[in-house]
């Protein structure tokens, strides 16, 4: 699945209690936005992923579409820019050690879990 379709489904369940609700949010056909959501966005017209995509808070971020942000993201990167040297060292090395923490195995994750408790 590309990024753009798991990112509205994840927008989706985030933000509505249903992929039903959404299609009644943004006015289009419940059975369109299961097609998008089974068969990629990609398949959609342009005027429906761009209205999917406005209604959930979603922006591209380069011409080719390979990345796409929600509000909170956005909001993230725009606070980000406003911080200096010594803040943005700190938001990369809490971000370093919290990306290695998900990344790391479920059987070290379970380990440390058991040693904290």
């Amino acid at each position: 699945m590309d990024n753009l379709t798991q990112l509205v489904r994840a927008e989706i369940a985030r933000q509505y209690k249903s992929v039903r609700q959404f299609a009644f949010a943004v006015n289009v056909p419940l059975s369109t936005i299961n097609s998008a959501l089974h068969n990629g966005i990609g398949g959609s017209s342009y005027d429906t992923v761009m209205h999917i995509c406005k209604t959930l808070g979603i922006h591209a971020v380069a011409e080719d579409n390979a990345h796409y942000l929600t509000e909170d993201a956005l909001r993230l990167l725009e606070q980000y820019a406003q911080l200096d040297n010594y803040g943005r060292h700190t938001i990369s090395s809490v971000m370093q050690v919290e990306y290695e923490r998900c990344m790391e195995s479920p059987r070290a994750k379970a380990k440390r879990a058991a040693e904290t408790e």
